[in-house]
This record gives C-alpha cells, sequence and structure tokens, in this order.
C-alpha cells in the first residue's frame, strides 16, 4: 500500500487523478446500492471527505527542527514534510468507507 501511495504521491496530476477516480468510485456505489443521487452523494461524500482531511492533517508531522531550513517569518511548528498528496489520498481512501458505512446505517436509523 506504501508503494502505491508513493507512485500516486510522487505528483499533483496523479494524486488527483487517483483521488477522482475514487470518488467517482465510491459516489457511483452509493448511488448504485442506496438509491442515492450524484448530488446528494456528492455532497455527502465531501462534508465527510473535508471533516476527515482535518483529523488526517496532523498525523506524522515533525517540527523543521535544521536551523538553514528554516526560513524568516517561518512557524516553528510547521511540519518538515507535509506530505499533502499522500493524506489527501488516504483521506479519500477512508472518507470511502466511512461514506459507504454512514449509507448502510441510514436505513437502520430511519434516515
Amino acid at each position: 500500500m506504501t508503494r502505491l501511495m508513493h507512485v500516486f504521491g510522487r505528483s499533483t496530476p496523479a494524486t488527483l487523478a487517483a483521488v477522482a477516480l475514487l470518488v467517482a468510485a465510491f459516489v457511483a456505489a452509493g448511488v448504485n446500492l442506496f438509491k442515492l443521487t450524484i448530488g446528494g452523494g456528492i455532497a455527502l461524500y465531501f462534508v465527510i471527505w473535508w471533516t476527515l482531511l482535518f483529523a488526517i492533517l496532523p498525523l506524522r508531522n515533525h517540527a523543521e527542527t535544521r536551523p538553514e531550513h528554516i526560513v524568516p517569518g517561518q512557524d516553528l511548528g510547521a511540519p518538515a514534510r507535509p506530505r499533502l498528496r499522500e493524506k489527501a489520498i488516504w483521506t479519500t481512501l477512508l472518507s470511502g468507507v466511512v461514506f459507504l458505512g454512514a449509507l448502510a446505517v441510514f436505513p437502520l436509523a430511519g434516515l
């Protein structure tokens, strides 16, 4: 799995393509399996994705400690390597699981 993250996280176009394909697959599954509208699926997925992004962003961050890499005005707590592309893919995968799980639970809750 880390090999795939490295391949898709290498460039921004590859990351965007991977995220777009995964989102399309999860929303299509929600539409086909749970009779959700396309707009409703996209909206719900976006809310879940955005919420989980803020939970995943701080994971595995280490502050820059090398003085030669700190620029004037930089926050001392800024991560040395934020790995935003990898976190976007992880957020997309986790959001898909939560999205499909929520759709499976909604009928049981009467929603």
